[in-house]
């Protein structure tokens, strides 16, 4: 059985709260340890698009079975390139910077799409 959780977010302080609320969701439908990942992700995300994301809505996507959960996160901002794997570990000693670093490094896939801040992650089991 899929899911699917869309969940409309204020760019505002209370928005990641509101997003981990959205992932919760899945609890009990997918591996808990896929929840937990994809908490910390989303809640990562949704800060970055609250402290770097344009004017407007951001937008959490989640479709999640017994073998993946993939999100989207998708703000207003005017777009970026995600740095290296080398400069981003560098700007891990500067305040923040971490979000990305955690992605990296708990999802199994992720990307940008180019020139946006439409940021997807996947978690998957084969």
């Amino acid at each position: 059985m899929s899911l699917s959780v869309e969940q409309e977010l204020p760019k505002s302080r209370e928005a990641p709260a509101l997003a981990r609320d959205a992932v919760a969701r899945l609890r009990g439908d997918v591996p808990e340890d896929f929840v937990d990942d994809a908490t910390l992700l989303v809640s990562e995300l949704v800060s970055n698009g609250v402290k770097y994301g344009g004017d407007g809505q951001i937008m959490l996507c989640l479709e999640a079975d017994a073998h993946r959960v993939r999100g989207e996160i998708v703000d207003q901002g005017s777009g970026f390139e995600p740095q290296t794997r080398a400069n981003r570990k560098m700007a891990l000693a500067d305040e923040g910077g971490w979000g990305l670093h955690l992605v990296e490094t708990l999802a199994d896939d992720w990307g940008v799409y180019e020139g946006s801040t439409h940021v997807w992650f996947e978690i998957r089991r084969d």
